[in-house]
């Protein structure tokens, strides 16, 4: 109990230390006179080729609320440590294409300190995850810790509203069905279908996975796939968590083809697609499928390339607006 009350009042100390004057600035009257503002957040990814799905997913949100700032943040605290010490050279990573959003990217509690200092009292918080796991909890625990906040006088609260859109899959809960929200993904991957179709092969996604709570997702998204385009076959496998690859590689032969097109199921084509999916070493899945005989071609494309995927976050912001009466422009 204690190591959770700590938890909490670290993180309400540092949203105070940030935000400083904004939280003493005046009334905030909410969304009438206040400032509404979206935060992305991202895992992250420390690959400087895979940022562009980050920013794609940014760049189709701008587009849609032209008149609402946007800001990015990453939920790892590893991939932010890397970027944190890349910061010594700069010129290194912009000339690469890494928007300075990117490399000078700060944790959550920094984000939403700084759009107070700015005046933002009304906040979406946007999670760019696939599902409501490890990282969307966590990032709903900020959320509610910070909405949770009433003062004695109401007109000191850090924000008038600060709410959580929830992720591509959706999350648990009865306000919005993950089923809807599976059937929306799934209707943004048809162009891969296509591609698969042409190429008379087995479409087999990679996704991330995770060893604590359950991956089921995967397997019902896989069951809807194979429904709503029955002319290709479909697996979704997981780096972390199951169905691992070998719990369906036998399976494969079955679809009566030995070409395989191969992507990562993630927001990006990070380290993960880069060596676990597609590199040459001979753990990767690339290499298990060619030794079994099979003719694999890895494409390194994050969804969030994708911008009817991506628009899938829009919808979300939508909703979680609507939820809290905010009018975003």
């Amino acid at each position: 109990m204690k190591k959770s009350l700590y938890g909490i009042t670290a993180v309400l100390v540092s949203l105070f230390m940030l935000s400083g004057s904004a939280i003493a600035s005046g009334p905030m009257k909410g969304d009438s006179t206040g400032k509404n503002a979206i935060i992305l957040a991202s895992f992250g990814t420390t690959v400087p080729s895979a940022v562009s799905s980050i920013v794609n997913i940014s760049n189709v949100v701008r587009k849609a609320y032209p008149a609402t700032e946007v800001r990015l943040t990453f939920t790892s605290n590893m991939i932010r440590s890397v970027w944190k010490k890349r910061q010594a050279e700069p010129e290194k990573w912009l000339d690469q294409g890494v928007p300075k959003e990117v490399l000078y990217v700060k944790n959550f509690i920094a984000t939403v300190g700084d759009l107070l200092e700015d005046g933002y009292t009304n906040i979406i918080v946007q999670p760019t995850h696939m599902f409501f796991m490890e990282q969307s909890h966590d990032l709903q625990q900020y959320v509610n810790a910070l909405a949770s906040i009433h003062t004695m006088k109401k007109k000191w609260r850090p924000v008038d509203t600060i709410i959580m859109g929830r992720p591509a899959l959706g999350m648990p809960g009865d306000q919005y069905s993950y089923h809807d929200d599976v059937t929306a993904v799934i209707k943004t991957l048809a162009d891969d279908v296509k591609q698969a179709k042409e190429e008379g092969a087995i479409l087999l996604y990679m996704g991330h996975g995770n060893e604590h709570w359950s991956t089921g997702i995967y397997a019902e998204t896989q069951k809807k796939m194979r429904e709503m385009y029955p002319e290709v076959t479909t697996h979704i496998g997981v780096v972390e968590g199951a169905p691992a690859l070998e719990d369906f590689i036998g399976h494969l032969k079955y679809a009566k083809t030995k070409k395989i097109l191969l992507k990562p199921f993630m927001i990006v084509a990070g380290d993960h697609a880069t060596n676990d999916m597609s590199g040459p070493e001979e753990d990767s899945w690339k290499s298990i499928l060619t030794k079994e005989g099979y003719e694999v071609k890895p494409v390194m494309q994050g969804l969030g390339s994708n911008d009817a995927f991506a628009n899938i976050f829009v919808q979300h912001i939508a909703d979680a607006a609507e939820a809290r009466g905010l009018h975003l422009k």
